[in-house]
């Protein structure tokens, strides 16, 4: 049910004394609160000071008169959605036209009838207030699709890339333990053949012309050290395949209905490796560096998927951004690099700074940088989702913070505060 009393105050705009003592009359003897001007300059710098519910305008007065003053007011974001109701003894339909036609709601002749005035004043404010909840519930419905949309995108592209990075993990570790698990023997092997070589050059050292000729092009004494470096390779190769492979599974778990205790240090340092081909040079910009200060943190009971996500798609934005300044040519530093920090804040919360020294982002689109489906990425490059989850995800499910700091020119830091203390799991 709404309320018909005025919480606000209604405006009365009219230049004579009778007119505004019939209106205050009426308005009075009903509860209403008002105030009054007397011209249509004055009406306006009060209304840009103070909105009033409605405006009760009379169309004739002194200076501008009451068209101009209703064209001005609607042209005004801040006052255009004021309903007004003109006043006047014109009752000409070329009158009444023009003043629906610059936005009026209603027209009152003069002259009034106080019934008649408390009737239309009645109405409209209801169905200003009407309009008013008919928006907020169309806003609150929009803001909660927008959210189990955001909730079903995460869900499904943590799902689909949990099962696709869990596919690659599998196929890699059985190559790779395949060629960790010879390595050893196939040292001991060659290490014997070696020494077997190296005998018989002991016990024979005046081989046939053959022998010599054959040692000659092989390059013996070469082949024997190198092999030796290339099992070192081999092992340092698959010692980092085996981590890639770690990585990938720590990643993608999903832990979807329950929080376990993470290391984020650790699931910081999966999601760098993961990212590790980006972060390489090639030849359109140097590699970027990654300066990393952990602090002592402790294990935080998180969704490990989920926090991974938030990560990832921090990580891959400022990798984006720095791509960008480069290509630009306005990166602030010769080299392109990228900031972690931890450290627990002094009210027990863990703090995770990430930045990077790219073009900076402008107030106008910090202010929407955690709307869904908010872009300045060109077609195809950006959905629009990555960060407005990673706020979901600290903020909803973790409660915690996600804040973001930057200035045009100065780079761009994210700030990821996460409680120590889980609220959700202590109850």
């Amino acid at each position: 049910m709404i309320n018909t009393l005025n919480n606000g105050f209604i405006l009365i705009v009219d230049d004579n004394p009778t007119n505004l003592s019939v209106l205050c009359e009426a308005l009075n003897s009903e509860g209403f609160r008002f105030r009054v001007a007397v011209d249509g300059e004055s009406a306006i710098a009060q209304v840009e000071r103070h909105q009033p519910e409605l405006i009760l305008l009379d169309v004739q007065m002194p200076g501008i008169d009451g068209f101009e003053t209703c064209r001005r007011l609607k042209a005004n974001p801040v006052t255009q959605n004021i309903p007004i109701i003109f006043t006047a003894a014109l009752s000409d339909v070329e009158s009444k036209t023009k003043g629906f036609a610059l936005g009026a709601v209603d027209y009152i002749s003069k002259p009034f009838d106080q019934e008649e005035v408390i009737a239309r004043v009645r109405v409209h404010l209801q169905l200003k207030r009407l309009t008013e909840y008919l928006e907020q519930q169309v806003s609150d419905r929009t803001a909660a699709l927008q959210t189990v949309q955001v909730q079903l995108v995460q869900q499904e592209k943590l799902s689909t890339l949990g099962e696709l990075i869990a596919g690659v993990a599998h196929e890699m570790n059985n190559p790779i333990s395949f060629i960790a698990n010879n390595i050893p023997p196939l040292e001991e092997y060659i290490a014997g053949v070696s020494e077997i070589i190296q005998l018989y050059q002991q016990e024979y050292p005046n081989p046939t012309s053959k022998i010599t000729t054959a040692i000659e092009r092989l390059d013996l004494e070469f082949v024997l050290e190198d092999m030796v470096k290339i099992l070192e390779s081999l092992k340092v190769g698959s010692e980092r395949i085996e981590k890639i492979s770690t990585s990938l599974r720590s990643f993608c778990r999903s832990d979807s209905d329950v929080k376990i205790p993470a290391d984020l240090h650790e699931e910081l340092d999966s999601t760098l490796m993961i990212l590790q081909h980006r972060l390489k040079g090639n030849g359109d910009r140097p590699q970027i560096e990654v300066s990393k200060t952990y602090g002592a943190l402790p294990e935080v009971d998180c969704y490990v998927g989920q926090i991974n996500q938030v990560f990832m798609n921090i990580l891959a934005n400022a990798i984006d951004a720095l791509d960008e300044a480069i290509a630009q040519d306005k990166i602030n530093d010769p080299i392109p690099q990228i900031q972690i920090l931890t450290e627990v804040d002094s009210e027990q919360w863990v703090v995770i700074r990430i930045a990077d020294n790219g073009m900076g982002i402008p107030e106008s689109v910090q202010q929407r940088l955690f709307e869904p489906l908010f872009t300045t990425k060109p077609v195809g490059k950006g959905t629009g989702l990555g960060l407005s989850i990673a706020h979901q995800i600290v903020v909803d499910k973790h409660n915690g913070e996600l804040a973001v700091n930057s200035q045009p020119g100065k780079g761009t830091e994210f700030i990821i505060k996460i409680p120590i203390i889980q609220y959700d799991s202590i109850n």
